[in-house]
């Protein structure tokens, strides 16, 4: 059994991710971690969905069974954890968090004493461990060796204080009104504080999780009612959260979402600007649209691309020395001031844009128009390998040959191809997805 998707384990609470699974895995990670511990703790957050509860106290279990001591925190924003697992000195860092997907679904996201999420080498010695029933017997502690767990409620104003930072001083949210939706997410409490001790007018909408309704028709994804209230209070902008809190979407004075490649053009030619850029250049993922590309080359910079994942774009960036990059979904890095995709992070740089050059969010964020692109998401039975479904080679081959750039690829945290068609043609484009939208259904679906 595979436990490791893109972004951590994750699957249905309750099936998939039963408590048995989350006590091992921690059981399993806390054996890894043992090999360079430091202090012997290791924070664990949650956001807000009902199953947090379960998947905690199964976390706990199996950390204090080796030994471990543990530091609970509650619901916090992922980057949050990896910004707190360094700043507290811990030797890792557990968020049980499904990110985006809804409240039957959970997850659990790993960071290393530094904040950095687990490169792949590392997941997959935890989930060598868990299959090993010989090793996990002999880690477990007996008597005064057995871990013991505390509580801690006030380390949110630690996150707080680093979110505050990341602004500049010299700048003031007094004169702005903003819109925020918290997706009934992790952000629900650090969100509206952090813009309101910087001294903004807040609108706060979907801030008050009931353990269900986590990225229910709110945030990031659905991005209907902050598109409305932005119009309706005519604020300046909008900012819609996912569950967890590391990605972002912005809304723009006239209630239109921003699109992600356009965020990124922006916000690296303006750190570029002001020599805040390293690198020469950003990271985005082979997701994002060629205009991004020809835009950074007008700019005198260049645009790297990993695989996709916030975790692929970080590595990245490390090995090119570059501070910011991100993906078009909203997971935006800026590695200065935090180690991981933070939502309130970025918006606060958007904030910033727009302040130091006194524009319009709808100007100053679409830098460059975009080529017509379009993805589509299709539910399937199983994940059949790619290179053996006949016929697709040859449809990728047409696609080639009509000047169609695509991407296909299967979801690491759900039952869904991604299919991703990018054309200077639009008409030429959708005639070509609907053709593979076909494709595939019989295909994976027959």
């Amino acid at each position: 059994m595979k436990l490791f998707g893109t972004d951590g384990v994750r699957g249905e609470a309750g099936s998939f991710l039963s408590a048995q699974l989350a006590m091992r895995v921690a059981m399993a990670a806390g054996i890894y971690f043992k090999a360079q511990a430091k202090t012997n703790k290791i924070l664990v957050g949650k956001d807000t969905r009902r199953s947090g509860y379960m998947i905690e106290n199964a976390i706990v279990s199996g950390l204090t069974a080796i030994g471990y001591d543990v530091v609970q925190i509650g619901p916090m924003p992922t980057p949050a954890i990896a910004f707190l697992t360094e700043n507290m000195r811990c030797d890792a860092g557990i968020m049980i968090s499904a990110s985006h997907n809804s409240y039957e679904d959970n997850g659990i996201k790993f960071f290393d004493g530094s904040g950095d999420k687990l490169p792949q080498s590392a997941e997959e010695e935890i989930e060598k461990i868990y299959h090993d029933d010989e090793m996990i017997l002999e880690a477990q502690r007996k008597g005064k060796d057995i871990g013991k767990a505390k509580r801690i409620d006030d380390v949110i104003g630690r996150y707080i204080v680093q979110l505050k930072n990341s602004f500049p001083r010299d700048l003031s949210l007094k004169d702005m009104r903003i819109v925020l939706d918290a997706a009934n997410g992790a952000g629900y409490i650090v969100g509206p504080t952090v813009l309101e001790e910087l001294g903004a007018e807040v609108i706060v909408l979907h801030n008050k999780p009931d353990g269900f309704n986590i990225n229910e028709g709110c945030g990031a994804l659905h991005t209907k009612d902050v598109c409305a209230n932005v119009v309706k209070y005519r604020a300046d902008l909008g900012i819609a959260l996912d569950g967890d809190a590391d990605r972002v979407v912005i809304v723009d004075e006239k209630g239109v979402v921003v699109d992600g490649d356009q965020l990124l053009g922006a916000l690296g030619a303006y750190m570029n600007s002001k020599n805040l850029l390293k690198g020469g250049g950003i990271v985005a993922t082979v997701m994002s649209n060629k205009a991004l590309d020809h835009f950074m080359e007008e700019k005198g910079l260049k645009l790297l691309r990993s695989d996709v994942g916030d975790k692929n774009v970080l590595e990245l960036m490390k090995q090119e020395g570059i501070n910011f990059g991100g993906e078009q979904s909203g997971h935006v890095i800026i590695s200065d001031f935090a180690k991981t995709g933070d939502g309130l992070v970025s918006a606060l740089q958007v904030l910033a844009l727009l302040i130091k050059t006194g524009q319009k969010a709808s100007k100053a964020l679409r830098p460059f128009a975009l080529y017509p692109q379009k993805l589509v998401n299709i539910k399937v039975k199983t994940k059949k390998p790619l290179d053996e479904i006949e016929g697709l080679e040859a449809k990728l081959l047409e696609l080639k040959q009509n000047g169609v750039h695509h991407l296909v690829r299967y979801s690491g945290t759900e039952n869904k191809l991604r299919v991703l068609l990018e054309c200077k043609d639009a008409k030429k484009m959708n005639a070509h997805m609907d053709e593979m939208i076909d494709f595939f259904q019989k295909a994976l679906n027959a």
